[in-house]
């Protein structure tokens, strides 16, 4: 083995870039802290061109219609499926149009779609047009203000609007978990999918990693040294004092829930290697251990039909991925690319079986996806710095990652367009969470 080899081993064995054996490094060194007829976007025609959509601001120009102008062109530019187009390109009598459209003027500027909304003391309307179906509106819906932001508003506006072309849902007010690092210590932060509103879950001046969001997402479930050893904890999402649900010796990192909520897979470490273990989310109860090696098993992560189990291991050599059953049996390898492949994560497209994950390519790190099926692989990132630990949006059209010294981003798990900065600092252990309920 060459000396860089040795380098390379020894840095996925114990550096906290690497997520699920970040307890490694911290035990080393200390505590620290939609045609006409409706739909025309073809979920699995993720190679096409995108939808053009017109989404002219309201002419009241005041401070909530600027608000929902701000929200609903990111939600709609970040949503996979749609080109919004630039409003310094559009023709139309905006005053004079008011809620309705002149076709023919969105035509010419090339628009398939085109959104108006107004807003009025106690409500806000929107409507959707398709230019080929003339003047009436496609889809109109009105929201009452009473009890909800603005921002809410406008994200409950987009996710009908995917809905409404793709049949899918949208994912616009979910929200996304991560690890912001600190320089004695790290704290779990949760914050609204576009970076607004973040706030910090733990409350410790300890190190806390490794944040994973309950199906419901109602709960977290992190690792965190507040008691001096790297013990899984679960706490509400919302934050508040989180309960110890595993405090064996060593490790107790990298849980991933199982998709009824009712377990979690987890890396312990009580009999020396790391390994992988199904535990009971409510009591911390060893279910059953599904890996028995002598190598580094690590990182698992629970696929969404609750079959497998995704997790790195070096058993052949450099971190690779595997996958074994849920209910037990043999692992197989699944990631070939090259010598460094880590940090898993399942999308959750039915009738899919496609991972993300990081992988270093030229001494860089980047995020690609692999359907197992097909052997199809995606490259979401390159040429930008190290992008690690991925997490796909609630319903597979996003990915959002970690940038290391830069912070979290989102791109298209198509590969497409260019990934977006929606929180900046310092961060790691990226998880996004489910589909916001209504």
């Amino acid at each position: 083995m060459t000396h860089t080899a040795r380098i390379d081993r020894n840095r996925w064995r114990r550096c906290g870039v690497t997520l699920a054996l970040a307890g490694c490094l911290l035990l080393a060194g200390g505590q620290a802290a939609h045609a006409d007829d409706g739909v025309v976007i073809s979920v699995d025609a993720q190679q096409k061109g995108k939808y053009p959509i017109a989404l002219p601001a309201a002419v009241e120009g005041d401070e909530v219609s600027r608000e929902i102008a701000q929200v609903q062109s990111f939600d709609l530019s970040v949503a996979g499926v749609f080109k919004v187009l630039d409003p310094k390109s559009f023709l139309a009598d905006l005053a004079s149009e008011g809620l309705g459209i002149e076709p023919q003027k969105w035509k010419d500027v090339g628009a398939l779609g085109v959104i108006k909304y107004k807003v009025s003391p106690g409500e806000i309307e929107f409507r959707l047009y398709e230019v080929s179906k003339g003047t009436s509106p496609s889809l109109s819906r009105t929201y009452k203000r009473a009890g909800q932001t603005t921002r809410q508003i406008a994200h409950r506006w987009a996710n009908e609007v995917v809905k409404y072309y793709t049949g899918e849902p949208g994912f616009f007010g979910s929200k996304i978990a991560f690890t912001a690092k600190g320089k004695k210590s790290s704290a779990i932060y949760a914050m609204d999918f576009d970076g607004a509103n973040a706030y910090a879950v733990s409350n410790n001046r300890s190190t806390n990693i490794l944040p994973a969001f309950s199906p419901s997402g109602a709960q977290i479930a992190y690792t965190s040294f507040m008691r001096g050893n790297p013990d899984l904890y679960v706490g509400p999402a919302r934050g508040g004092r989180p309960k110890r649900i595993s405090a064996h010796r060593g490790m107790n990192t990298g849980a991933a829930w199982s998709p009824d909520g009712t377990k979690l897979a987890v890396t312990l470490s009580k009999d020396g290697s790391p390994d992988i273990y199904v535990i009971n989310a409510s009591d911390g109860a060893i279910v059953r251990r599904l890996t028995n090696d002598k190598a580094i098993d690590t990182s698992p992560a629970w696929s969404p039909d609750g079959s497998s189990i995704a997790f790195v291991s070096d058993r052949n050599g450099g971190p690779q991925i595997f996958v074994v059953p849920a209910t037990g049996g043999a692992a197989k390898q699944v990631s070939f690319n090259g010598s460094y492949n880590t940090t898993p994560t399942w999308s959750p497209q039915k009738g899919k079986r496609i991972l993300a994950y990081t992988t270093r390519d030229g001494g860089r790190y980047d995020i690609v996806t692999l359907d197992l099926d097909t052997k199809a692989m995606v490259r979401i990132t390159q040429g930008e710095g190290n992008n690690e630990e991925p997490s796909f949006s609630p319903n597979g059209r996003a990915i959002a990652f970690a940038r290391t010294g830069q912070g979290v981003f989102i791109a298209n798990a198509d590969g497409t367009g260019k990934p977006i900065k929606v929180w900046s600092g310092s961060a790691t252990g990226v998880d996004w969470g489910p589909a916001p309920r209504e």
